[in-house]
């Protein structure tokens, strides 16, 4: 089988896909900060551009690509989807190993598709200023470059640890023309409580989200956007599944196990979502396994439950697995994986049986990011070699078994900006 299968822009999907619109029951909804009771639409447009609340309340299943959005994703998409032939001879597994390389867009990571779409969105709602939150950078150097398309200036709060740890994020960010600052720091009302008491503070995405929200509710030209979590965030990712879809029935195969790494969950979410339709509608036996750090893993270790998305509790109260809005992770190098919720669709998909979930340690994830480097030349992000040590379990154990299964996994961005991670590990 050829490693490199087909990237005709054939598979370049024109609508994205909704998972809500296939649900026999729905997640619980979000609720009112203030009065607890089920949010309005219009009590999200304090934060967020209408256009975009307006995808997060759709129940239609497929969403238009407009076609300057398609313009912009014609530049990398459709990414890659590569046999890994040398991880399957070094594992020497009789498992069948895919995997969708989101390294390939211009940030690096699989950010950028709903970085492109929420730029777009709010340029057409007249906005020109949006504030946001970023954990290892992936999502604040995504939002920086996508505003640089559609004329919209992106305020970036970074979460401490990781602006020391890649400064490279840094200097992106401010070269596609966004301004980025540490968080928790002392511009903001919920910076400063935690920065006063401790100014090397590592930080959290709750912290900077609440950083960013705040920014939002303070400056009526400003509006606030989101790397994850969100419906519609995933529902733009879930671009990354409907051409992984399209290539793999091109050639005839239907996965086995899809894995993804999960830190709010929008890639593994984008890989997984347009598959789990056919879990739904189609009896498809496929399996789905979200793959979180050991330190900050809110489905295997947090409860279900109603919880803040940020730290201050400006945002809506949403039904997630969550280890609590408050909870500080250690500075792990996977700074995106740090965050103390699951988005409510994939916590939903959880408590119904679709996904499985499974923690690892710092330590073995590494390594697996070494074997894969050594074996398809490619470093992953840390936070996609989450999915990678997975991976080469799961393909350990169909060598045991004899089973010859079809495993397809995102690699959701390279690690060349994350480097240092590496060298201090």
């Amino acid at each position: 089988m050829s490693r490199y299968l087909s990237r005709n822009e054939k598979h370049l999907p024109d609508k994205f896909y909704n998972i809500k619109a296939d649900l026999t029951e729905l997640p619980l909804p979000p609720l009112n900060p203030q009065t607890r009771e089920p949010l309005n639409p219009s009590d999200l447009e304090l934060i967020f551009p209408k256009s975009f609340i307006a995808q997060e309340v759709s129940m239609e299943r497929y969403i238009p690509i407009p076609e300057k959005v398609q313009e912009a994703y014609s530049i990398f998409r459709p990414t890659p989807l590569i046999y890994a032939s040398r991880l399957k001879s070094y594992i020497d597994t009789p498992a069948n190993i895919f995997y969708k390389f989101e390294g390939v867009s211009p940030t690096g990571s699989h950010k950028t598709n709903t970085a492109l779409m929420q730029a777009y969105l709010a340029n057409q709602d007249g906005i020109d200023t949006l504030s946001t939150e970023t954990g290892a950078g992936q999502w604040g150097t995504a939002l920086a470059y996508a505003g640089s398309i559609f004329g919209v200036k992106a305020r970036v709060f970074m979460v401490r640890s990781s602006f020391k740890q890649k400064p490279g994020r840094k200097i992106m960010i401010e070269l596609y023309g966004g301004e980025v600052s540490e968080s928790p720091g002392p511009t903001t009302e919920a910076g400063q409580k935690y920065y006063k008491n401790n100014p090397d503070h590592p930080g959290s995405l709750g912290i900077a989200i609440s950083e960013a929200v705040e920014m939002a509710i303070k400056n009526p030209n400003i509006k606030y956007s989101l790397g994850s979590v969100l419906d519609t965030v995933l529902i733009h990712q879930s671009i990354i599944g409907l051409e992984a879809k399209s290539q793999l029935d091109e050639i005839g195969v239907e996965p086995d196990l899809i894995i993804g790494c999960v830190g709010g969950g929008s890639n593994f979410a984008g890989i997984s979502f347009p598959f789990i339709r056919r879990n739904l509608k189609e009896n498809a036996k496929t399996q789905y396994l979200a793959v979180e750090p050991e330190v900050c893993a809110s489905i295997t270790s947090g409860n279900l439950r109603y919880d803040n998305g940020d730290a201050a509790g400006l945002t809506p109260f949403l039904y997630m697995y969550t280890l609590g809005r408050e909870f500080i992770p250690p500075s792990i190098h996977a700074g995106g994986l740090r965050y103390h919720g699951m988005a409510p669709l994939i916590s939903h998909l959880v408590k119904s049986g679709f996904i499985q979930a499974k923690a690892y340690s710092q330590d073995k994830v590494f390594e697996a990011a070494k074997i894969f480097l050594n074996t398809e030349g490619i470093l992953p992000a840390p936070e996609s070699a989450h999915a990678i040590a997975a991976v080469i379990d799961e393909a350990l154990k169909a060598k045991k078994k004899r089973c010859p299964i079809n495993i397809l996994f995102n690699l959701s961005g390279h690690g060349f900006l994350d480097i240092s991670a590496y060298e201090k590990k």
